[in-house]
């Protein structure tokens, strides 16, 4: 087998060999060689978000007077590229990594500095015209640049997110108004409760999504805040305020949307709280939409012995029905949160080095709850059928019914009534009937199930 071509590289330990036709260099060649841990590299939203903070201090640099312009322009030319798809193979580094994420900033600087110097003419690994430390990490450290990028990251994935949950809220209301009128009993405790209509229990649905969307949208709020320039501890050394202001800038411009500078930029460089926060609002959307899920496939047992009180679609044979595999989404969802959590917390002094497992587990989390919500939607909830006839025998066939009658004959005659019902299975009527506690007319009125599923008491006491 013929050995692939290499080419020698040099950093402060000495010399390794790297892949003569690789774009990314030595310290992206070292940190595969020491983290052959999952195989898992960055998502693409990270990679393109860590780009684009390098296009935008390549900017700023070069409006500042401290980069000699071709040089930011390649800079920027190669960035273009690699957001465009362009090089996404030589983005290599295992998610678990040395430092705070330093790898993955030496992949993005070395694959750019490579580039660039190639558009000016070099060649792959010499760094004569553009170095990846010197040129294209300029006025910028690993401590600001992979929040910097985690924050970014989701913001650029948080728009599809939010749009995913509401649109699954949006059908969840179509099916709430289409089943106004079908009629079914509550249930508490997994017991007969009173009576409702399954339109109701939609629109709860629906209202707990777009609840839980709500909290994303809150909680992006503070991935706004960057800490671009703090450099590596906060204090701004080597970079300053006017750069951190333009690269903030510049950045916000290039995903379309507002950031702003760190109000101290020791907090965000210290803390992964606010990444916290976000992902703490995923989590709650996806415990609202386990929730559902679980809900829809009680709903839906049977078909004989079961509830069956609605008909999912049929998307493929056996067991393997959508609202059970958004659950199981649902349960990776919880346990990346909880590995941010303890990551977050294990931040020391003014640095988290457990920045690379929180950016992925976040980002992680963020495709496959929007991708859960969006499959729950058009496979299961936009198809979902009411079965009436079987809700409205579960209903009658309930002792809830009696409920109604408490402010009538209060709340000890009301359970003895639905005590006899359960023993010898006669209606709730006719035992009301047969004992005379209330007149034929009225109770035909205080038993109506409609008048049941609205505020008030059934049949116009006061």
């Amino acid at each position: 087998m013929t050995p692939h071509p290499v080419r020698v590289e040099h950093d402060p330990l000495g010399e390794h060999t790297v892949p003569s036709d690789a774009y990314y260099g030595i310290q992206t060649a070292r940190a595969v060689e020491n983290f052959p841990i999952s195989g898992l590299h960055a998502p693409a939203d990270l990679v393109t978000a860590t780009v684009l903070i390098k296009k935008a201090a390549a900017r700023a640099n070069v409006e500042l007077g401290r980069l000699e312009t071709r040089v930011g322009e390649a800079i920027i030319k190669a960035a273009d590229e690699i957001v465009s798809g362009a090089l996404r193979d030589q983005f290599i580094v295992d998610i678990y990594q040395a430092g705070a994420g330093t790898s993955h900033n030496m992949n993005v600087n070395e694959v750019l500095a490579n580039r660039a110097s190639e558009l000016l003419g070099g060649a792959r690994g010499e760094y004569r015209l553009v170095h990846p430390n010197d040129h294209v990490n300029m006025g910028q450290s690993t401590n600001d640049v992979f929040p910097s990028a985690t924050r970014a990251a989701l913001l650029l994935g948080h728009g599809a997110l939010v749009d995913a949950a509401r649109a699954l809220a949006a059908s969840l209301h179509r099916k709430s108004r289409e089943f106004a009128s079908v009629l079914k009993v509550g249930r508490t405790h997994l017991q007969d409760a009173v009576p409702m209509t399954l339109g109701q229990e939609f629109g709860g649905y629906a209202a707990c999504l777009d609840r839980g969307a709500d909290d994303v949208v809150r909680a992006a709020e503070q991935l706004k805040e960057m800490n671009l320039g703090a450099t590596a501890v906060g204090t701004g050394l080597n970079a300053g305020a006017e750069f951190s202001g333009r690269v903030v800038k510049y950045l916000g411009t290039s995903i379309d949307i507002e950031l702003v500078t760190a109000g101290n930029h020791f907090r965000v460089t210290q803390s992964m709280g606010d990444v916290l926060a976000y992902s703490g609002a995923m989590r709650r959307l996806a415990i609202e939409l386990g929730k559902v899920a679980s809900d829809l496939r009680l709903l839906s047992m049977g078909p004989r012995a079961g509830l069956g009180e609605i008909a999912l679609p049929a998307v493929q044979p056996g067991s393997s029905i959508m609202p059970g595999k958004v659950n199981q989404v649902c349960f990776q969802v919880v346990g990346c949160d909880t590995t941010v959590c303890m990551a977050a917390e294990a931040g020391q002094l003014e640095l988290n080095v457990m920045m690379p497992v929180i950016a992925w587990n976040t980002l992680h989390v963020s495709t496959i709850l929007r991708n859960a919500m969006g499959a729950l939607k058009t496979r299961t909830v936009d198809g979902i059928t009411a079965d009436e006839k079987r809700t409205r025998e579960l209903l009658e066939r309930s002792t809830a019914l009696a409920t109604a009658l408490s402010p009538y004959i209060g709340y000890e005659k009301t359970a003895d009534i639905a005590k006899e019902s359960v023993a010898t299975g006669k209606p709730i009527r006719t035992i009301v009937l047969e004992r005379g506690l209330i007149e034929e007319h009225e109770l035909d009125r205080i038993l109506s199930v409609e008048a049941m599923t609205r505020p008030g008491i059934p049949g116009g006491k006061r």
